[in-house]
């Protein structure tokens, strides 16, 4: 395999942008790991008393994760995210008002590897989103394993993320004073699998729980559809029916978590390596679908506002697509 060598001479800013995304694409898995190893190391040793103190805190705080978390607005606008977001760039694209008394879902699509539009429009500030949506607070739903994570689950939360469980979400639509957002990738871990440059496969065609949320409290639900996401990571060839295909998605059964074998460029070359490529990503938030409010709605209502839903996030891909090289003969699957 040949090998193509970017110049040695990186500016600054480069090199900051490329250690803020590094520090991004293995922030999660590794430093996971890393608390848990600390947590154990402290546990047997003179310094026992730190993870016996933190355990005990960690009982009394366990529900906080599913009561909208605890954000941290220090965190949230580190300048580490302003790097993080010039690395692709990430821009965050509005198009219609909310109403910050009522509390939405944001259906984001694709998932894409890392969902790296979400994390940096929903989860930091670097992308101007409470300037463009005062009075909200998103939260992104990410898999209840990672909050089960000593020291970790602190630090996902203040990004204001919670867990992807009904009792989280419920609890964000239910606040009454409304300006609450449920960010929802609604492909989820079995769509990463799927996700590499050029892919428009969209995992929805039987998701429709989200649906269901949304009418029992009377939630509009917003399409957003964000371009460029699949564009940043490669992943090896895993079609349907493979034998990486079927190991993969047995490990996501067993473990909740999807398992993508990505590749993309190097710090120093561009044919291989984990870190992303610089593509531009374009995250559109769409036009909110009003809800109207059934505690007990019946499934052809389910299946009716499921299919009003596919038909505007269509809408919404077809209006923009253009604008962001993706060509006019090219459009949405469902699966």
């Amino acid at each position: 395999m040949r090998i193509n060598f970017a110049p040695l001479r990186i500016p600054l800013r480069r090199r900051v942008q490329t250690a803020a995304v590094i520090q991004w694409v293995f922030s999660f898995l590794a430093l996971a790991l890393c608390c848990i190893a600390l947590f154990i190391i402290l546990l047997f040793s003179c310094f026992w008393f730190v993870p016996v103190l933190y355990a005990t805190w960690w009982f009394w705080d366990r529900k906080t994760p599913y009561q909208g978390g605890r954000r941290s607005h220090f965190v949230q606008n580190l300048r580490l995210w302003g790097h993080f977001r010039d690395y692709f760039p990430i821009h965050l694209v509005k198009t219609a008002d909310l109403d910050p008394k009522k509390n939405y879902i944001f259906g984001f699509h694709p998932h894409g590897v890392l969902v790296a539009g979400a994390f940096g429009n929903f989860c930091t500030m670097a992308t101007g989103f409470s300037e463009k949506y005062p009075g909200f607070k998103p939260h992104l739903l990410m898999l209840p394993l990672w909050f089960r994570v000593p020291f970790f689950r602190d630090f996902i939360m203040s990004g204001g993320l919670v867990p992807s469980a009904k009792e989280s979400a419920k609890y964000l639509l239910n606040r009454a004073e409304g300006g609450n957002i449920a960010v929802i990738a609604i492909g989820g871990a079995p769509e990463a699998l799927d996700a590499r440059p050029g892919a428009l496969t969209l995992l929805l065609k039987n998701r429709k729980g989200f649906i269901k949320l949304a009418l029992q409290f009377g939630a509009p639900l917003v399409p957003v559809f964000s371009f460029g996401e699949n564009e940043v990571f490669d992943q090896m060839q895993n079609p349907q029916g493979s034998r990486l295909r079927k190991i993969q998605e047995r490990l996501q059964k067993i473990m909740g978590i999807s398992l993508p074998l990505f590749h993309a460029r190097g710090i120093f070359q561009y044919s291989f390596g984990l870190i992303p490529y610089r593509k531009p990503i374009h995250t559109v938030v769409g036009k909110p679908i009003d809800v109207e409010k059934k505690e007990n709605p019946s499934q052809e209502e389910i299946n009716e506002f499921h299919q009003k839903y596919i038909e505007e996030l269509t809408k919404l891909f077809e209006e923009h697509k253009t604008k962001y090289n993706i060509p006019e003969d090219r459009h949405l699957t469902f699966i």
